[in-house]
């Protein structure tokens, strides 16, 4: 039986999503927790690689058991197996060639920040804290750039090894509150870093470090050293995946 899960984890103490020699990962504590609750070998496949620090609400996964499995007792015993930091929320029954990576048609992530106030101790591994206050109308009008189809070249890791560096983005907004931003945005497929290099471009223009001007230019190709600094992982958040 395929299997589909959902699963949600602070990813602090965690090496990502995919298994790493030497480093947890998130993968490897549910393959174990997996051979413990049913005596077998089973491989995990995620809907995404999230990094290292990087949290989840509802990352989907996918694996195979034996069709006589109750997937609530599995479920059940998953988590009492698991770390605390990391929640089966659902499995349920799929088709059997469900694939919850190639399958998916848009993925959404979150980003926190801390701005113009001291530190919050309740949101530090959640958040990025900006000392100074950042200008949210320029972070506004910079988000809406985003949307559209472009080359994200610049906003991606040095060692991405994506064959295109071209996506569509369906949505890009950042929504303040009391001295907390959090930006949203929904893809079809994301490069490696993409989120997070986009989040410190913006920042670095909000604090008046760069142009406004000069932000359309970097979706024309332009060089990942021509792009703001790549922003924490523990700001990011895999909201949900879409099929």
């Amino acid at each position: 039986m395929r299997v589909k899960a959902v699963v949600e984890y602070e990813g602090s103490e965690y090496s990502g999503w995919q298994i790493q020699p030497n480093a947890p990962s998130i993968q490897e504590e549910l393959e174990r927790a997996l051979e413990i609750a049913t005596r077998s070998k089973i491989r995990v496949a995620g809907a995404g690689r999230t990094d290292a620090g990087v949290h989840a609400e509802a990352q989907v996964a996918a694996f195979d058991v034996a069709d006589d499995v109750d997937l609530y007792r599995l479920r059940a015993s998953l988590n009492g197996i698991t770390g605390a930091s990391i929640s089966v929320v659902s499995l349920e029954p799929a088709r059997a060639d469900f694939d919850p990576r190639r399958d998916a048609v848009a993925r959404t992530y979150r980003y926190t920040i801390v701005h113009g106030r001291p530190r919050s101790p309740l949101l530090e591994s959640r958040a990025w804290h900006v000392p100074s206050s950042l200008d949210v109308a320029v972070l506004q009008e910079l988000a809406s750039t985003v949307v559209g189809r472009h080359d994200f070249r610049a906003f991606r890791a040095s060692d991405c090894g994506a064959e295109t560096t071209v996506r569509r983005v369906r949505r890009s907004v950042w929504r303040p509150a009391d001295g907390v931003l959090e930006y949203e945005i929904c893809a079809e497929a994301f490069l490696k870093h993409m989120v997070r290099v986009l989040v410190g471009t913006m920042v670095e223009t909000a604090l008046g470090k760069r142009a406004v001007s000069d932000f359309p230019r970097l979706f024309e190709g332009a060089a990942r050293n021509e792009a703001g600094r790549t922003a924490p992982a523990k700001g990011l958040v895999l909201v949900r995946v879409e099929y």
